[in-house]
């Protein structure tokens, strides 16, 4: 098979970038067999923005071209991202697909309600996107408190192993058929108006150094899971850039005000 055509994709997945199709964000992918197969899954259903995070064997990967038959415009297209924050970062809401989480209070989305909340979303210009973890593990807490929701599929629960590119399949698929589904007029305003995920990473960062610098986070042991019942939170109230702005100001005068309380201690 050669390489897709437009007059091939027809209208369903014709690009506008005024309603941009979810992102599909494949964290820390092991074999490049599944890269591949999961670009020919985005294609048959109109995905096309792949990004990819530290992949294990490095890109571009020879063995991905295969798998992707005749969608080598995505595969060609993939963005590569060291880290998880950097390919979610211009994002506005995020979906991890994954077991829930019991450790985090993330809200759970099923598969009848995610294909229209996307729509409504993509209608309204908002870019989103979804998260797919390794193979081997799935995705971690520290990718996972950074969705704004977990998408989970009703698989068998005697039998819950889903090849990467299956899963990939199964989302893209639901994203096509909402096409066809009524979407809400008014949706999500909270969404509407939230910060992209930059900004509320720079936050956690933010308060994080300040909250290292303060001795918080004892024991060590404990940092990462402190650092996302921080991160938890924060992520769910759908802070506005404003918003995300006043809190930063907040650290820093609360920061620069235990500095000069310091400052005057030791002049005393």
């Amino acid at each position: 098979m050669g390489k897709t055509t437009k007059d091939q994709l027809g209208n369903l997945i014709e690009r506008d970038e005024s309603r941009p199709p979810p992102s599909v964000i494949l964290v820390r992918p092991q074999l490049g067999e599944n890269i591949g197969a999961a670009c020919r899954c985005m294609l048959n259903f109109g995905l096309m923005d792949l990004r990819l995070v530290a992949p294990r064997d490095g890109w571009p990967n020879p063995a991905a071209v295969p798998m992707a038959a005749g969608a080598i415009d995505v595969l060609n297209n993939a963005t590569v991202f060291e880290t998880t924050e950097e390919a979610v970062a211009d994002l506005q809401f995020v979906l991890a697909a994954t077991a829930r989480r019991r450790e985090l209070e993330i809200p759970v989305i099923g598969t009848d309600n995610v294909g229209p909340k996307l729509r409504g979303l993509s209608e309204s210009g908002l870019p989103t996107g979804i998260m797919f973890g390794p193979e081997k593990a799935g995705l971690t807490n520290a990718d996972t408190v950074l969705a704004d929701a977990i998408l989970t599929y009703p698989v068998n629960p005697a039998f819950q192993s889903l090849n990467l590119a299956q899963a990939v399949n199964i989302f893209a698929y639901i994203w096509a058929n909402s096409v066809h589904q009524n979407i809400p007029e008014v949706f999500n305003r909270d969404i509407s108006d939230a910060a992209p995920k930059q900004d509320l990473t720079g936050l956690f960062n933010h308060l994080e150094e300040e909250l290292e610098r303060a001795g918080f986070f004892f024991p060590e042991s404990k940092r990462a899971l402190m650092a996302q019942n921080i991160r938890a939170p924060l992520t769910r109230a759908k802070m506005t850039v404003q918003e995300v702005r006043t809190f930063r100001g907040i650290v820093k005068a609360l920061a620069e005000g235990r500095g000069k309380a310091r400052v005057e201690r030791d002049k005393s």
